[in-house]
């Protein structure tokens, strides 16, 4: 059987000070702390400001972190990070969800801030497979941004990834029975890769609340906006959404981190 890789998306939130009792300060370290008992061998990151990316860098060191920038706009804040000892890095890239894909701009659509996808091309050491992990977040406003952005990903990952696995992660501020989750999953009618999601592919089931938003205090109901989503050609073990909290009952961002187990397809059939 072919090694677990333990994926985790997880938006931290941004380093905003009119936060009160919840500022990153404040509540880093409970991050960190998720972060590293949890022990992904990929993580994406959204909304992670640049002092935030180098926080998290010098606190657990057993990850490279890579992103599109260190001084996006606050729009642009998606960060991959991967064990070292479990892959070597390749190569990455980036485009913006927006009519003008290749080229750096302001918000595509009717979103309300500029978006964009952060991917890089990774090797997975003891098997020597190939994969892609591609990491975003969809805008928060415009439902025709939803939509276009899910059309333009869906055709980018078969441009990019060509037949190797691939991995996205992502706050796509959508729930799964948004035109947008649809035109993102739906069975692909050519030779790209048909997407799923790791929480109804889970063959284990599913762990943990079946939301991904708080308040800080409480879970709020029925916003699942957090997804791990795959290809068809990675075997989903287990899905979690993880609810950890500090210092009797803070959760350390206004979202969960969604956590899934998969195993990649042999190294023979990833190329």
């Amino acid at each position: 059987m072919l090694p677990t890789v333990r994926v985790m998306s997880y938006n931290i939130r941004y380093d905003n000070p009119d936060d009160g009792s919840n500022t990153w300060r404040r509540r880093r370290d409970a991050i960190v702390s998720a972060i590293r008992f949890h022990s992904p061998d990929l993580v994406g990151l959204q909304e992670a400001w640049p002092t935030q990316r180098r926080y998290l860098r010098n606190q657990l060191p057993e990850y490279d972190w890579r992103s599109a920038s260190e001084t996006s706009n606050p729009g642009e804040f998606v960060a991959l990070g991967y064990k070292t000892r479990r892959f070597t890095f390749e190569s990455d890239g980036v485009f913006w969800l927006s009519p003008t894909p290749d080229e750096p701009g302001g918000p595509g659509w009717d979103a309300a801030l500029p978006r964009l996808v952060y991917y890089a091309t990774l090797r997975e050491r003891t098997t020597g497979v190939r994969l892609v992990h591609f990491n975003t977040h969809f805008d928060h406003v415009g439902d025709a941004a939803l939509v276009e952005s899910a059309k333009l990903v869906r055709a980018r990952l078969s441009e990019v990834a060509s037949t190797r696995p691939v991995i996205l992660t992502g706050d796509f501020n959508f729930r799964p029975s948004s035109p947008a989750y649809r035109r993102l999953t739906r069975r692909s009618t050519d030779t790209g890769a048909t997407l799923v999601d790791a929480y109804r592919a889970s063959k284990r089931g599913h762990h943990g609340p079946s939301t991904t938003m708080t308040d800080f205090r409480s879970l709020v109901p029925d916003k699942k906006l957090d997804h791990v989503l795959v290809s068809d050609d990675i075997d989903v073990r287990i899905h979690g959404i993880l609810s950890d909290t500090y210092e009797n009952g803070r959760y350390p961002s206004d979202h969960l981190p969604v956590c899934v187990d998969v195993s990649l397809p042999a190294p023979n059939e990833s190329e």
